[in-house]
Formats: C-alpha cells, sequence, structure tokens
C-alpha cells in the first residue's frame, strides 16, 4: 500500500507556476518516483507564483506525479502589509475546514513555513488522523526575523503571539526538519532543551539541467564585455540581496580595468542601484534571463558572486538557490557573508569574506584573478562535483523518505 505524505504551505506552488523556489515540488514529484503519493495543499494568493484563476473554493491539478490542490485565499496587494497576515489566517482556516476533503488519508503531515501559522493546522490535523506523524519544516527563522532585521519589539503582541506557535511546533511536532543547516541552536535556545533537527536544505534537479537553453548570440554581444575578468551577481534585485556591497567594491576598483562586475537580474531596487552606479564604466546591469538560460550565462563569467547583509539570524545558515546554481556552473564563487557557513566551504569552492567588508570583497576578486584559469576551474569543478553527489532533489528526497521511514514504518489503511 502507498504511503501518503501531504505537504501543507501558503508559499509554495508547482514548477510550471513557481517564479523562485521550486524545492518543495521538485522533493514531492522524486517521491511520488519512488512509490509515495505526494499531496500539495497550496494558496493562489502567492506573491511569488504565477497562480491559476481559481473559480470554486478548491482547484485540483496533477504536476509530475504530485496531486496539487490549491486552496482560494484572501488577496493581498504588497508584501509587508496585514492583509497579507489576514490572508495567512484565511489559508489555515479553509485548510481545516474543507480544504483536505476527498484527499486520500495522510500517512505524514508535513507542514512548511512560512505561513508559521501552518505547524497549528499541521497539530489539528494530525489529531484528525489518528496515527499520521507531523514534521514541522522551518524554511524561515520566525518571528525572530522581525525582530533581528524587521525593527519589531520582542514585546509586540504579534510578535509574542508568532513566538508561542513556533514553540508550540517545535515541542509538538514528530519531527523538524529545516533547509537551514544550524537551526539546531535555535531550537535549543526557544525551548530550553536540545531535540533533532534534520536539514534537507535546497537542491538541484538534474533532469532540468539535461535541456539548457542558451542566450541568444546579441544577449551576450550587448551584456557580456569581451577580455575582462568577470564578477557575476545573478538572480533577484531587492534588499535581501545586499548589492550594496558589490556597488562600492565597483567603485573601489575602478581603476583596475580588466575587472568588470556584471548584476544580471530584475528587483524593485534595480532602477535605484543603476543610478547609483551610472557614473561608472566598470558594471553593466543586464536584464534577467529565463531560469533555462542560467548555466549557460555564467559559463561566460570568472568568478560569481552573493551577499548577504549581517544578520544574527544568519548563525543558523542559509540555503539559497543562488548557491546552487553557481556550483552547478562550476565557477568559483566569493561569498559577502558573516553566518553559518556551509557548502562552500564543505566543497571548497570559493571563500567567503565578511559582510558589507568592501575592502575584503576587493582583495578576494584579486586573489582569485590572479590565480591561474585552471586552478579556477578544479575550485569550480570541486562544487560541480559537490552538488551533483549531495544536493540533487533525487537525493534530497531520499534523505527525507528515510527520516518519514522512520517516523510512519507502514502506511495506515485507507478510508
Amino acid at each position: 500500500m502507498r504511503r501518503v505524505v501531504w505537504y501543507i504551505s501558503k508559499y509554495t506552488a508547482p514548477r510550471q507556476h513557481a517564479r523562485v523556489g521550486v524545492r518543495a515540488h521538485s522533493i514531492l514529484s522524486e517521491m511520488a518516483r519512488k512509490g509515495v503519493e505526494p499531496v500539495l495543499i497550496t494558496s493562489d494568493a502567492n506573491h511569488l507564483a504565477n497562480v491559476p484563476a481559481l473559480s470554486r473554493r478548491v482547484q485540483d491539478e496533477v504536476h509530475d506525479g504530485v496531486h496539487v490542490r490549491w486552496i482560494r485565499t484572501l488577496k493581498y496587494g504588497a508584501a509587508r502589509t496585514m492583509r497579507r497576515i489576514m490572508s495567512w489566517f484565511d489559508f489555515e482556516l479553509k485548510v481545516a475546514l474543507f480544504g483536505c476533503r476527498d484527499l486520500p488519508r495522510p500517512d505524514v503531515i508535513i507542514a512548511s513555513s512560512l505561513s508559521l501559522l501552518t505547524v497549528v493546522t499541521g497539530l489539528y490535523l494530525r489529531r484528525k488522523f489518528p496515527g499520521c506523524k507531523l514534521v514541522f519544516e522551518v524554511r524561515d527563522v520566525w518571528p525572530m526575523i522581525l525582530v533581528k532585521t524587521g525593527g519589531f519589539s520582542p514585546r509586540n503582541p504579534a510578535i509574542w503571539f508568532l513566538s508561542q506557535v513556533e514553540r508550540l511546533g517545535y515541542r509538538h511536532a514528530d519531527l523538524i526538519v529545516s533547509t537551514l543547516p544550524n537551526l539546531s541552536e535555535h531550537v535549543q535556545e526557544v525551548l530550553g532543551e536540545a531535540r533533532s533537527v534534520v536539514c534537507i536544505p535546497q537542491g538541484i534537479d538534474l533532469r532540468e539541467q539535461q535541456t539548457p537553453a542558451c542566450l541568444s548570440a546579441d544577449y551576450v554581444e550587448q551584456h557580456i564585455p569581451r577580455g575582462k575578468f568577470i564578477v557575476c551577481h545573478a538572480g533577484s534585485i531587492g534588499a535581501d540581496n545586499a548589492l550594496e556591497t558589490l556597488l562600492a567594491c565597483a567603485r573601489a576598483m575602478v581603476s583596475e580595468p580588466d575587472v568588470h562586475f556584471l548584476i544580471v537580474g530584475e528587483g524593485y531596487l534595480k532602477a535605484s542601484l543603476q543610478a547609483q552606479v551610472a557614473d561608472l564604466s566598470n558594471i553593466t546591469f543586464a536584464p534577467g534571463v529565463p531560469r533555462s538560460c542560467v548555466q549557460d550565462l555564467l559559463s561566460h563569467v570568472d568568478v560569481v558572486y552573493f551577499a548577504a547583509h549581517r544578520s544574527p539570524v544568519l548563525r543558523f545558515g542559509q540555503s539559497l538557490n543562488k548557491i546552487v546554481d553557481y556550483m552547478y556552473a562550476g565557477k568559483p564563487i566569493i561569498g559577502s557573508y558573516t553566518g553559518y557557513p556551509s557548502m562552500i566551504n564543505e566543497a571548497d569552492c570559493g571563500e567567503f569574506v565578511p559582510a558589507e567588508d568592501v575592502h575584503a570583497l576587493a582583495d578576494a576578486i584579486r586573489r582569485f584573478k590572479a590565480i591561474d584559469a585552471a586552478h579556477r576551474a578544479d575550485m569550480g569543478r570541486r562544487g560541480r562535483e559537490w552538488i551533483v553527489q549531495n544536493r540533487s532533489f533525487e537525493a534530497l528526497a531520499q534523505a527525507y523518505l528515510s527520516e518519514i521511514d522512520r517516523l510512519a514504518p507502514t502506511p495506515s489503511a485507507r478510508h
């Protein structure tokens, strides 16, 4: 009898609809290939996806072996509004009241943040289906991130409420899973005692990579300079990407014309950042490219770059899609990052420099430029081999299923 796994998350979408992040759907589709019956329960109020227009309260689709149930939810405009919070409550209430009707009975429910409220729904459903196990999957450290980077007081009633929800999930879930490699430290701080946390991070879909697409010759000619040592950031352009350090570095290195900075992507800060460096000749802002073209884009550059602002939240680690793409491209990586290290140091395929330290970044770029091309290629190769061996979605799905097997060794009977 096939095991049934429900995955509930307001901010998850199947690959065909997602604009960013396909981790959940990719893992579930790999589970389906391994004999599991996966069900993805999600919302049509999601600013990170191109969602279908629902004419009914629920709508069912099947994508890559995954039963996807969309639930029509209260819509919101801007991401940082009270209406978005109301949309969280609306989604959880509808999941609990009618969103699970006519679905196969679950053996395991994965309640994935964000929204943090989903773990409450998961606890309710575990009680509704005796014998079912609950996995609390943590992708962002809420509400801590609101206090440390959002300026909220820990005594704010909403923060207090979310803290109680977080504690409830950590204490009562059958298993805690996180995309962050050091979340166990935070869980111990919250509970005052140690609990095991399994890291199932971001990964790469090797099947998707079998059919890469190429950039047009016009794009390459117009946006990628020749005869330069190119340092590239590829991805979103927003506050979380901390690109101010890279722009300041470009200004500091403007007298070194053989080094060029390439920023590829879109985002609400793009126009503002472009204006700040409009006088520099050693930096190019290029249009974003389809995900299928990212690997071809990165083949034209020498070093790839990511950054994060200084934040106490990062002592629990990070799991960025960008780093996975960079490592698969076989390029050396420089990260302006102060926090719990992972992946890059494990694969020995790049270097971390202190976050927001322009001089340290410039020195690292000069060091990488001084290394001969063969040594840089070896560094990039180590990253690519490591990511293929350790972070394919097939491997991550198997790791997830191994943990699930320990929770629920035999499938329950169907209704």
